[in-house]
Protein backbone atom coordinates (compact mmCIF):
# COMPACT_ATOMS: atom_id res chain seq x y z
CA UNK A 1 0.00 0.00 0.00
CA UNK A 2 1.20 3.56 -0.71
CA UNK A 3 2.22 5.73 2.22
CA UNK A 4 -0.27 8.27 3.54
CA UNK A 5 0.78 11.26 5.57
CA UNK A 6 -1.08 13.51 7.93
CA UNK A 7 0.35 16.99 8.32
CA UNK A 8 -0.36 19.17 11.33
CA UNK A 9 1.14 22.49 12.34
CA UNK A 10 1.28 22.88 16.10
CA UNK A 11 0.80 26.22 17.83
CA UNK A 12 4.06 27.10 19.65
CA UNK A 13 4.69 29.43 22.58
CA UNK A 14 7.93 30.62 24.12
CA UNK A 15 7.72 31.09 27.90
CA UNK A 16 10.19 33.72 29.09
CA UNK A 17 9.16 33.25 32.74
CA UNK A 18 6.46 34.83 34.90
CA UNK A 19 9.06 36.27 37.31
CA UNK A 20 11.98 36.59 34.88
CA UNK A 21 13.25 40.19 34.74
CA UNK A 22 16.49 39.65 32.83
CA UNK A 23 15.67 42.30 30.26
CA UNK A 24 18.69 41.82 28.00
CA UNK A 25 18.19 38.04 27.88
CA UNK A 26 14.46 38.42 27.23
CA UNK A 27 15.15 40.79 24.34
CA UNK A 28 17.49 38.27 22.73
CA UNK A 29 15.22 35.29 23.41
CA UNK A 30 12.32 37.08 21.76
CA UNK A 31 14.46 37.93 18.74
CA UNK A 32 15.69 34.34 18.37
CA UNK A 33 12.36 32.58 18.77
CA UNK A 34 10.40 35.12 16.75
CA UNK A 35 12.81 34.43 13.90
CA UNK A 36 12.38 30.68 14.48
CA UNK A 37 8.61 30.98 14.07
CA UNK A 38 6.83 30.83 17.45
CA UNK A 39 3.19 31.97 17.55
CA UNK A 40 3.15 33.61 20.99
CA UNK A 41 5.68 34.83 23.53
CA UNK A 42 4.76 34.78 27.22
CA UNK A 43 6.47 37.28 29.55
CA UNK A 44 6.10 38.73 33.05
CA UNK A 45 3.46 41.42 33.51
CA UNK A 46 5.75 44.45 33.76
CA UNK A 47 6.17 47.36 31.35
CA UNK A 48 9.97 47.29 31.03
CA UNK A 49 9.93 43.55 30.35
CA UNK A 50 7.21 43.91 27.73
CA UNK A 51 9.19 46.74 26.14
CA UNK A 52 12.29 44.52 25.92
CA UNK A 53 10.25 41.69 24.42
CA UNK A 54 8.77 44.00 21.81
CA UNK A 55 12.27 45.24 20.85
CA UNK A 56 13.44 41.69 20.22
CA UNK A 57 10.28 40.82 18.32
CA UNK A 58 10.56 43.95 16.19
CA UNK A 59 14.11 43.12 15.15
CA UNK A 60 13.08 39.65 14.00
CA UNK A 61 9.87 40.86 12.35
CA UNK A 62 11.85 43.14 10.07
CA UNK A 63 14.24 40.39 8.99
CA UNK A 64 12.18 37.18 9.20
CA UNK A 65 8.61 38.51 8.73
CA UNK A 66 7.16 36.55 11.65
CA UNK A 67 4.92 38.39 14.12
CA UNK A 68 4.05 36.45 17.30
CA UNK A 69 1.42 37.65 19.73
CA UNK A 70 2.49 38.90 23.15
CA UNK A 71 1.06 37.20 26.24
CA UNK A 72 1.53 38.17 29.89
CA UNK A 73 1.36 35.78 32.84
CA UNK A 74 -0.87 36.61 35.80
CA UNK A 75 -2.00 34.57 38.78
CA UNK A 76 -5.01 34.18 41.06
CA UNK A 77 -2.88 33.17 44.07
CA UNK A 78 0.39 31.64 45.24
CA UNK A 79 2.16 29.85 42.43
CA UNK A 80 5.68 28.51 41.93
CA UNK A 81 5.96 30.44 38.66
CA UNK A 82 5.78 33.66 40.67
CA UNK A 83 8.70 33.36 43.05
CA UNK A 84 12.41 33.97 43.41
CA UNK A 85 15.20 32.61 45.59
CA UNK A 86 17.44 34.47 48.03
CA UNK A 87 20.27 33.95 50.52
CA UNK A 88 22.78 36.00 52.50
CA UNK A 89 26.24 35.40 50.93
CA UNK A 90 27.99 36.58 54.10
CA UNK A 91 26.78 33.39 55.80
CA UNK A 92 28.39 31.12 53.20
CA UNK A 93 31.51 29.33 54.48
CA UNK A 94 34.67 29.96 52.43
CA UNK A 95 35.15 26.25 51.80
CA UNK A 96 31.69 25.72 50.25
CA UNK A 97 31.81 24.01 46.81
CA UNK A 98 28.87 26.26 45.79
CA UNK A 99 26.45 23.64 44.40
CA UNK A 100 23.80 26.37 44.12
CA UNK A 101 25.87 28.18 41.52
CA UNK A 102 26.39 24.99 39.54
CA UNK A 103 22.69 24.13 39.29
CA UNK A 104 21.43 27.62 38.39
CA UNK A 105 20.35 27.58 34.72
CA UNK A 106 20.49 31.37 34.28
CA UNK A 107 23.88 32.12 35.89
CA UNK A 108 22.06 34.17 38.52
CA UNK A 109 24.26 33.12 41.45
CA UNK A 110 27.76 34.38 42.24
CA UNK A 111 29.83 35.35 45.30
CA UNK A 112 27.49 38.26 45.95
CA UNK A 113 24.32 36.18 46.19
CA UNK A 114 21.44 35.86 43.73
CA UNK A 115 20.88 38.45 41.03
CA UNK A 116 17.19 39.08 41.45
CA UNK A 117 16.56 40.08 37.84
CA UNK A 118 18.06 36.83 36.48
CA UNK A 119 16.26 34.47 38.88
CA UNK A 120 12.97 33.07 37.57
CA UNK A 121 12.17 30.84 40.53
CA UNK A 122 12.97 27.40 39.14
CA UNK A 123 13.89 26.23 42.64
CA UNK A 124 16.96 24.17 41.67
CA UNK A 125 19.11 25.95 44.25
CA UNK A 126 16.69 25.60 47.18
CA UNK A 127 17.70 22.05 48.11
CA UNK A 128 21.27 22.28 46.85
CA UNK A 129 22.67 24.28 49.77
CA UNK A 130 24.30 21.98 52.38
CA UNK A 131 23.49 24.55 55.08
CA UNK A 132 19.91 25.29 53.94
CA UNK A 133 20.66 28.98 53.57
CA UNK A 134 18.51 29.51 50.49
CA UNK A 135 14.83 30.42 50.75
CA UNK A 136 12.11 31.51 48.35
CA UNK A 137 9.74 34.46 48.32
CA UNK A 138 6.69 35.47 46.31
CA UNK A 139 7.34 37.69 43.32
CA UNK A 140 4.09 38.48 41.53
CA UNK A 141 4.47 41.65 39.45
CA UNK A 142 0.75 41.98 38.67
CA UNK A 143 -0.68 41.06 42.05
CA UNK A 144 -1.77 44.46 43.29
CA UNK A 145 -2.35 46.52 40.15
CA UNK A 146 -3.61 44.09 37.54
CA UNK A 147 -6.18 46.43 35.99
CA UNK A 148 -3.62 49.22 35.63
CA UNK A 149 -1.04 46.79 34.26
CA UNK A 150 -3.45 45.54 31.60
CA UNK A 151 -4.35 49.06 30.52
CA UNK A 152 -0.69 50.08 30.22
CA UNK A 153 0.65 46.96 28.50
CA UNK A 154 -2.34 46.11 26.29
CA UNK A 155 -1.26 42.49 25.72
CA UNK A 156 -2.60 40.33 22.91
CA UNK A 157 -3.32 37.53 25.38
CA UNK A 158 -3.07 36.62 29.06
CA UNK A 159 -2.31 33.40 30.86
CA UNK A 160 -3.99 32.91 34.22
CA UNK A 161 -2.08 30.60 36.55
CA UNK A 162 -4.56 28.95 38.87
CA UNK A 163 -4.98 26.04 41.23
CA UNK A 164 -7.78 23.51 41.55
CA UNK A 165 -9.08 24.95 44.83
CA UNK A 166 -9.03 28.65 43.90
CA UNK A 167 -12.30 29.18 42.07
CA UNK A 168 -13.24 32.35 44.00
CA UNK A 169 -9.95 34.12 43.41
CA UNK A 170 -10.05 32.98 39.77
CA UNK A 171 -13.46 34.64 39.42
CA UNK A 172 -12.03 37.88 40.81
CA UNK A 173 -9.21 37.88 38.25
CA UNK A 174 -11.66 37.29 35.41
CA UNK A 175 -13.81 40.18 36.67
CA UNK A 176 -10.74 42.42 36.55
CA UNK A 177 -10.13 41.33 32.96
CA UNK A 178 -13.73 42.22 32.12
CA UNK A 179 -13.69 45.60 33.84
CA UNK A 180 -10.37 46.59 32.26
CA UNK A 181 -11.98 46.21 28.81
CA UNK A 182 -8.70 44.86 27.46
CA UNK A 183 -9.11 43.42 23.98
CA UNK A 184 -7.62 39.95 24.05
CA UNK A 185 -7.07 37.45 21.24
CA UNK A 186 -6.81 34.51 23.66
CA UNK A 187 -6.95 33.58 27.33
CA UNK A 188 -4.79 30.70 28.50
CA UNK A 189 -5.48 28.78 31.69
CA UNK A 190 -2.49 27.12 33.34
CA UNK A 191 -3.25 24.51 35.97
CA UNK A 192 -1.54 21.32 37.08
CA UNK A 193 -2.15 18.64 39.66
CA UNK A 194 1.27 18.92 41.24
CA UNK A 195 0.93 22.63 41.99
CA UNK A 196 -1.52 21.94 44.80
CA UNK A 197 -0.64 21.04 48.36
CA UNK A 198 -3.37 18.40 48.21
CA UNK A 199 -1.53 15.22 47.24
CA UNK A 200 -4.64 13.08 46.75
CA UNK A 201 -5.92 14.96 43.71
CA UNK A 202 -6.49 13.05 40.51
CA UNK A 203 -6.96 14.02 36.84
CA UNK A 204 -10.75 14.03 37.26
CA UNK A 205 -10.36 16.75 39.92
CA UNK A 206 -8.43 18.87 37.45
CA UNK A 207 -11.08 18.27 34.77
CA UNK A 208 -13.82 19.42 37.11
CA UNK A 209 -11.85 22.55 37.98
CA UNK A 210 -11.23 23.42 34.32
CA UNK A 211 -14.90 22.99 33.41
CA UNK A 212 -15.82 25.31 36.30
CA UNK A 213 -13.46 27.90 34.86
CA UNK A 214 -14.90 27.41 31.40
CA UNK A 215 -18.34 28.34 32.72
CA UNK A 216 -16.88 31.58 34.08
CA UNK A 217 -14.92 32.42 30.93
CA UNK A 218 -17.47 31.38 28.31
CA UNK A 219 -19.42 34.65 28.44
CA UNK A 220 -16.30 36.61 27.44
CA UNK A 221 -16.43 35.02 23.98
CA UNK A 222 -12.61 34.90 23.76
CA UNK A 223 -10.79 31.80 22.41
CA UNK A 224 -9.40 29.71 25.26
CA UNK A 225 -6.22 27.68 25.71
CA UNK A 226 -6.08 24.90 28.30
CA UNK A 227 -2.44 24.55 29.31
CA UNK A 228 -1.63 21.26 31.01
CA UNK A 229 1.41 21.60 33.28
CA UNK A 230 3.02 18.29 34.06
CA UNK A 231 6.23 19.33 35.83
CA UNK A 232 6.56 23.12 35.85
CA UNK A 233 9.97 24.61 35.01
CA UNK A 234 11.72 21.26 34.65
CA UNK A 235 12.24 20.76 30.92
CA UNK A 236 15.98 21.34 31.15
CA UNK A 237 16.51 18.70 33.85
CA UNK A 238 16.22 15.51 31.79
CA UNK A 239 14.67 14.07 28.64
CA UNK A 240 11.95 12.31 30.65
CA UNK A 241 10.44 15.32 32.44
CA UNK A 242 7.77 15.76 29.81
CA UNK A 243 6.33 12.29 30.39
CA UNK A 244 4.12 13.62 33.20
CA UNK A 245 2.59 16.21 30.89
CA UNK A 246 2.05 13.69 28.11
CA UNK A 247 0.40 11.24 30.51
CA UNK A 248 -1.92 13.96 31.80
CA UNK A 249 -2.83 14.95 28.24
CA UNK A 250 -3.59 11.35 27.29
CA UNK A 251 -5.79 10.89 30.36
CA UNK A 252 -7.96 14.00 30.11
CA UNK A 253 -7.24 15.66 26.76
CA UNK A 254 -10.37 14.38 25.05
CA UNK A 255 -12.57 15.53 27.95
CA UNK A 256 -11.33 19.11 28.30
CA UNK A 257 -13.66 22.09 27.71
CA UNK A 258 -13.83 23.69 24.24
CA UNK A 259 -10.61 25.42 23.24
CA UNK A 260 -7.03 24.71 22.28
CA UNK A 261 -5.00 22.22 24.30
CA UNK A 262 -1.40 23.15 25.01
CA UNK A 263 1.28 21.13 26.80
CA UNK A 264 3.80 22.75 29.14
CA UNK A 265 5.80 21.93 32.23
CA UNK A 266 8.78 19.70 31.55
CA UNK A 267 8.55 20.05 27.77
CA UNK A 268 11.80 19.72 25.84
CA UNK A 269 13.35 18.28 22.69
CA UNK A 270 12.05 14.78 23.51
CA UNK A 271 8.38 15.65 24.14
CA UNK A 272 7.30 15.07 20.54
CA UNK A 273 8.63 11.52 20.64
CA UNK A 274 6.56 10.63 23.70
CA UNK A 275 3.29 11.52 21.95
CA UNK A 276 1.23 9.24 19.74
CA UNK A 277 1.16 10.29 16.09
CA UNK A 278 -2.65 10.24 16.02
CA UNK A 279 -3.06 12.24 19.22
CA UNK A 280 -1.17 15.52 19.18
CA UNK A 281 -2.08 18.62 21.20
CA UNK A 282 -3.06 21.86 19.48
CA UNK A 283 -0.11 23.65 21.04
CA UNK A 284 3.19 23.25 22.84
CA UNK A 285 4.89 25.69 25.22
CA UNK A 286 8.61 25.71 25.91
CA UNK A 287 10.19 27.53 28.83
CA UNK A 288 13.24 26.41 30.77
CA UNK A 289 14.65 24.17 28.03
CA UNK A 290 14.17 26.79 25.30
CA UNK A 291 16.00 29.33 27.46
CA UNK A 292 18.74 26.96 28.58
CA UNK A 293 19.97 26.11 25.09
CA UNK A 294 20.34 29.84 24.30
CA UNK A 295 21.62 31.17 27.62
CA UNK A 296 25.34 30.44 27.04
CA UNK A 297 25.26 32.31 23.71
CA UNK A 298 23.41 35.21 25.30
CA UNK A 299 25.89 35.37 28.20
CA UNK A 300 28.87 35.60 25.82
CA UNK A 301 27.25 38.43 23.87
CA UNK A 302 26.38 40.35 27.02
CA UNK A 303 29.93 40.07 28.36
CA UNK A 304 30.95 41.88 25.18
CA UNK A 305 28.30 44.54 25.93
CA UNK A 306 26.16 43.44 22.99
CA UNK A 307 22.75 42.03 22.36
CA UNK A 308 23.08 38.63 20.72
CA UNK A 309 21.16 39.86 17.68
CA UNK A 310 23.86 42.49 17.17
CA UNK A 311 26.35 39.70 16.43
CA UNK A 312 25.45 38.39 12.94
CA UNK A 313 27.38 35.14 13.22
CA UNK A 314 26.15 34.13 16.68
CA UNK A 315 22.54 35.15 16.09
CA UNK A 316 22.46 33.13 12.86
CA UNK A 317 23.72 30.10 14.79
CA UNK A 318 21.15 30.67 17.56
CA UNK A 319 18.24 30.94 15.12
CA UNK A 320 19.36 27.80 13.29
CA UNK A 321 19.50 25.99 16.64
CA UNK A 322 16.02 27.25 17.60
CA UNK A 323 14.52 26.24 14.25
CA UNK A 324 15.93 22.73 14.59
CA UNK A 325 14.46 22.50 18.10
CA UNK A 326 10.99 23.62 16.92
CA UNK A 327 11.02 21.73 13.62
CA UNK A 328 9.06 18.64 14.77
CA UNK A 329 6.18 20.88 15.82
CA UNK A 330 6.03 23.13 12.77
CA UNK A 331 5.18 20.32 10.37
CA UNK A 332 4.67 16.85 11.79
CA UNK A 333 4.51 14.08 9.23
CA UNK A 334 3.58 10.53 10.03
CA UNK A 335 3.13 7.45 7.93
Amino acid sequence: MPETKNTKNTWIKLICGASNEDIVAIEDLCAIYTAAGVDYIDVAAEESIVHAAKKGIKWAEEVYKNSPGLMISISDGDDIHFRKAKFDPTKCPPYCPRPCEKVCPTFAIDNYGIKENKCYGCGRCLNSCPLNLISEYEYNLSKDNLATTLQKIKPDAVEIHTDINRINSFTKVVNILKSSETKLDKISISCGLNQSIVKSQEPRDLLKALWERYEILDELNIPLIWQLDGRPMSGDLSRNTSKDTVKLFEKIGSDLPPGLIQLAGGTNEKTHGFLKSNNLPDGIAFGSYARKIMQPLIEVAHKNNKRLYEDPERIAFAIKKAKKFLEPWKVSEFK
